[in-house]
């Protein structure tokens, strides 16, 4: 079977191409930009087309097209796709169609998906159950990869809530870890939202299961008693057992810890498997990565994390501010998407309060999903940011950022670099 995949760069993506090149197919795909991911896949043998998508990468004995959720209608490789009767699906089609073959444990929530999924991944495979994974993040200990092949029943997703996209999967346990405004140019209110996450949970088979936080303000609004739920909280007693033994810091990081405990529990797992899982879990990339840095010189911190929305933003900085105590913290950040900078820009201003020092770069805009009529920019950010008494720089171009901190920044100071954009390339950077 040849599969061809329009945005084979996306985490999700390519982690579904993975899945059919180890079951054997031709997998073929292509998209704007080359990154890890694509220079990965084409390493194993996958071909990748690099560039402005052209019909010439659709071949006529292509047998099914997958593609990117934000893939229009009008793409070339599409129209190649429909002018020759190949079946299309979405990326979201195609996974759904796994979760009908598998037992699947489905990660849902705003915030929190790709840390709580991948330390389920992890304690599943160490405790014997084989399972196929396709998370939001690479994980070290599965090659430095998103995706692993299992050859058991169970299957662990993210279930992604952008354009209601996780409607198209079959869970058997949902974990939910918290429901916030996000998505607002789909979504337009919080409301939509409530309603799309409990379409959402009713999708569970009678038998299925939901795990949900207790410490969330809007999940008990949409809890059903006639779903077989169980809750969790911060206020267990285990929470206070397992911050102690947490490697990566913020009371966040603590309650996807309690998710994973409450399901461990469900799926019969021992308590001491689960917390021994849960104190090797050292992060996944771009997940509070840290490493140390001879920068000019002087010996310094710097942490990337894929926080992008205001509240992830807030927690991560007190993440950092908890774990590295006195030391100075200098907060890069670029904002993702002019739509969600537009909808959430009050709270994203407010976001900022306990950083050091903060550094704002252009807005990263995603090529086929941002709205023309939007007009908003960091340089308004900055201006609003700076009104709440705090030191902060626009950098437009982050390249540029290591020439203006290598004289300003001193030894044991820390550098927390977030966003979902290309800033993570600035880690490499110090």
């Amino acid at each position: 079977m040849k599969i061809h995949f329009i945005g084979i760069g996306g985490i999700g993506v390519s982690s579904l191409a993975q899945y059919y090149f180890k079951k054997g197919c031709k997998v073929s795909g292509s998209d704007l930009v080359s990154s890890e991911v694509t220079s990965k896949l084409k390493k194993e043998g996958v071909e990748i087309f690099i560039g402005n998508h052209k019909k010439d990468n659709i071949s006529k004995n292509t047998d099914l097209v997958i593609h990117s959720p934000a893939i229009k209608k009008e793409n070339p490789e599409l129209q190649q796709a429909l002018k020759h009767e190949i079946p299309i699906k979405s990326y979201p089609q195609a996974l759904g169609d796994l979760t009908e073959k598998h037992f699947t444990i489905a990660v849902a929530g705003t915030h929190g998906k790709s840390t709580t999924s991948s330390i389920i991944s992890l304690l599943l495979e160490k405790s014997g159950f084989d399972p196929t994974v396709i998370v939001g993040t690479k994980l070290r200990e599965f090659n430095n990869s998103n995706f692993k092949a299992g050859n058991s029943k169970y299957l662990i997703i993210e279930a992604d809530e952008h354009f209601a996209s996780f409607l198209n999967y079959k869970p058997n346990i949902i974990v939910l870890t918290n429901i916030e405004k996000d998505h607002l140019d789909y979504y337009k209110n919080l409301n939509n939202i409530l309603k799309t996450f409990k379409n959402f949970i009713n999708l569970l088979p009678g038998n299925g299961l939901l795990i949900w936080n207790a410490d969330d303000k809007n999940i008990p609004k949409i809890i059903d008693s006639k779903t077989k739920n169980k809750s969790y909280s911060l206020k267990q007693t285990e929470a206070k057992k397992i911050k102690k033994i947490l490697k990566v810091p913020g009371e966040h990081n603590v309650s996807n810890a309690l998710a994973v405990m409450s399901l461990a529990r469900e799926l019969k797992i021992k308590d001491k498997k689960t917390l021994k899982t849960l104190s090797d879990y050292k992060g996944s990339w771009r997940r509070f990565q840290m490493k140390e840095s001879d920068f000019h010189g002087k010996k310094i911190t710097v942490v990337s994390d894929y926080a992008h929305h205001p509240t992830e933003i807030k927690k991560t900085i007190k993440a950092a501010k908890e774990k590295f105590k006195e030391r100075k913290i200098w907060v890069i950040f670029q904002p993702h998407q002019h739509q969600r900078t537009f909808y959430l820009f009050d709270e994203f201003i407010e976001s900022f309060d306990e950083a050091d020092e903060i550094i704002l770069t252009d807005i990263y805009e995603v090529r086929g999903r941002e709205k023309k009529s939007i007009k908003i920019s960091s340089k308004e950010l900055v201006k609003e940011i700076k009104k709440r008494g705090k030191k902060i720089n626009l950098i437009k171009d982050f390249e540029k950022i290591p020439d203006f901190l290598k004289n300003k920044i001193n030894s044991d100071e820390v550098v927390l670099v977030m966003g979902a954009g290309s800033i993570y390339k600035l880690h490499d950077k110090f």
